[in-house]
This record gives structure tokens, sequence and C-alpha cells, in this order.
């Protein structure tokens, strides 16, 4: 995406998490990229049988700091 600033152009990357989700009609896994806003609505669907009866499944991740522990 390209943003006109006052210094010129630049360009901005926004990232968005990806959410692991599970189908509880048809029990298959799916992945969204979604806003944290986004998250808490009830408009998740599943892609693959239309079902919005999922939930959200427990991810791992991992953060690096400058600092040593």
């Amino acid at each position: 995406m390209r943003v006109k600033g006052h210094v010129g152009w630049r360009r901005e990357v926004i990232l968005m998490p990806s959410y692991e989700f599970l189908c509880k009609s048809c029990r298959k896994e799916f992945a969204l990229a979604l806003h944290m806003a986004d998250l808490d609505k009830d408009g998740i669907v599943c892609p693959h049988c239309g079902s919005k009866d999922v939930e959200r499944r427990v991810e791992s991740f991992s953060a690096v700091t400058s600092k040593k522990s």
C-alpha cells in the first residue's frame, strides 16, 4: 500500500494476526487473518461448509526482544 505523506511517497505494510479455528459441524480446521476487533464479532464462518458453529483454537507464538532474560 502506498501512502502520501508530507515527506513524499512511502510504502506501509499493515500486518494482521492469523487465527486458527475449528468448525464443530464439519470438524475441519482453517485459518483467517483478522483484526482483533473482528475476532470478537460473531461473523466467523467456516469456508468449507458455511457453518457459524466454530471455535478458536489455542495458538502458540514466540516473541523476540532485545533484552536478555
